[in-house]
């Protein structure tokens, strides 16, 4: 059900080496599509990662998205766009103005994405998908990475294709040699993977795997 749409891979960099970041990011730039940045605030999540200072010292020719996993994002767009992120996405539990926090991401030049967690149903995006570039469905509860994948939230994707096919569907958590291809079956064309591909002996080949260039 993928549509044929381009397969990208999205690095996760939480588990990056924050203290030598650009040098550690090059090793994966040849076969990177975009690094997803998480940000959390400590709040909305029980973590506490990077913000827009951190963002904006990160030197690479991959576009960034900035995953805001942070209470009232509406406060941050501005500065997460000027930091140089290429997408910024915001979750639909934490907006209290989605619609408008929308508009002005795209209105700051930035791809717009609009993410739920596992618990969320899809009838709490559903007006803003038309507004949006993309869609995060995230595949375990958000917060910290090496978790296990739910499988349930395909379901969401599958929905999501059906009614928005030329809509980027990411997903996020989990994602490892077995639920990629899940993921790209149900309709997910954007994988974002941290610790598989991070933490593999070889990262590029660990991403063609997942993108299904290798097996």
């Amino acid at each position: 059900m993928n549509m044929n749409k381009e397969i990208k891979i999205a690095p996760s960099i939480l588990g990056a080496d924050y203290g030598n970041l650009n040098e550690y990011l090059k090793k994966y730039e040849s076969f990177s599509d975009w690094f997803h940045v998480d940000v959390m605030d400590g709040n909305f999540v029980k973590n506490l990662t990077i913000g827009p200072v951190v963002v904006k010292g990160i030197k690479t020719k991959i576009p960034l998205d900035c995953h805001l996993m942070i209470n009232n994002p509406h406060l941050y767009i501005e500065d997460f766009a000027k930091a140089g992120a290429y997408a910024i996405t915001i979750h639909a539990e934490a907006s209290r103005h989605l619609p408008e926090d929308i508009t002005k991401i795209k209105e700051l030049g930035c791809k717009a994405g609009v993410s739920i967690n596992p618990d969320t149903s899809v009838d709490a995006i559903a007006k803003v998908l038309p507004m949006v570039d993309l869609v995060l469905i995230m595949s375990v509860h958000p917060g910290f990475g090496g978790q296990a994948f739910i499988p349930e939230v395909l379901d969401k994707v599958k929905w999501i294709r059906e009614h928005f096919p030329d809509l980027d569907i990411a997903i996020d958590g989990g994602i490892d040699h077995e639920t990629a291809p899940l993921a790209i079956e149900a309709g997910a064309n954007i994988l974002v993977s941290g610790s598989y591909i991070l933490k593999a002996d070889d990262p590029e080949k660990a991403a063609e795997r997942l993108r299904g260039a290798v097996k």
